[in-house]
């Protein structure tokens, strides 16, 4: 059986309650995403990656994710330095820009467009904070067992149904996975080569998965409602629970420093621009 979790070594962050990891997520989602320059941004990531890797996240999963975000990460670069332009004026209180270069004004519908140093420079921030809010999801979540994410969240006073919900999306995730790489391996045994087909073909073959692998997870989801309404499932956090959630003094420390950390990084980004976006770079 396949876990969701990813972690097999023990750290510092396995040995974190969940509600301190909870705590951890908000504050680095809420800091990334005000921080405007790329450089507070980058160095955020930078942090945030290496808490990754020393947690125990495979470099499989790191290095799939950024396979995966790559040609968006392009995208955005492209599209900020061309059309970003009124956005990047008002933050850098200027009319002027400093162009790269222009486009043909006759091609069609693009024609006379300019790439701006100041749009890649503010794609470069999206980029960085898209990324640190998805590498701060593996590292609250990979490095915590489910059954101590439930009781964490219900100690956080999280209502228990959407307790309840996350945790059987998060055990259906690995069922799911076993039942694509099970239908892959019948198309297999039937003649099928993956490894030997373009990637339309392939794309044609992972929509034909998609029926039966949407037909099983219904039937998994109605069986898992006749168990819950034969056991009377009322979504009460009113229940006994095998696993405790206890908080450590490691615990009380992490959760301080970070909230020391979003005051600072507000009365740094407020007080002295720190974190804005022409820190460092157009000051």
């Amino acid at each position: 059986m396949m876990k969701f979790e990813t972690v097999d070594k023990n750290s510092l962050f396995t040995r974190l309650d969940f509600r301190t990891k909870l705590l951890m997520m908000a504050v680095i989602t809420i800091i990334a995403f005000v921080w405007e320059s790329p450089v507070t941004g980058g160095i955020l990531t930078l942090i945030v990656g290496t808490a990754c890797v020393v947690a125990g996240v495979k470099l499989e999963y790191l290095s799939t994710v950024f396979k995966v975000m790559i040609p968006f990460y392009i995208l955005i670069v492209i599209v900020m330095g061309f059309f970003n332009v009124s956005q990047v004026q008002t933050l850098l209180n200027t009319d002027t820009l400093t162009p790269i270069f222009s486009l043909p004004k006759n091609w069609f519908w693009v024609g006379g467009l300019t790439l701006n140093q100041e749009g890649i420079v503010y794609g470069l921030n999206i980029v960085f904070k898209t990324l640190t809010m998805v590498l701060i999801i593996p590292l609250g979540i990979f490095t915590t067992d489910i059954n101590d994410m439930v009781v964490g969240m219900v100690k956080a006073k999280i209502p228990y149904k959407i307790v309840f919900i996350f945790s059987s999306t998060l055990r259906f995730f690995p069922l799911l996975l076993e039942e694509i790489q099970g239908i892959l391996e019948a198309q297999r045994l039937r003649g099928l080569a993956l490894e030997k087909m373009g990637i339309i073909k392939k794309v044609r073959v992972y929509a034909t998965i998609a029926v039966p692998l949407i037909l099983n997870a219904m039937a998994k989801s109605q069986k898992l409602e006749v168990v819950l309404q034969s056991k009377a499932f009322s979504g009460s956090s009113q229940r006994t629970y095998l696993h405790e959630s206890i908080l450590s003094q490691t615990d009380y420390m992490f959760m301080i420093s970070f909230i020391l950390l979003f005051i600072i990084a507000t009365i740094l980004y407020f007080q002295w621009g720190v974190g804005q976006f022409p820190w460092l770079l157009y000051s």
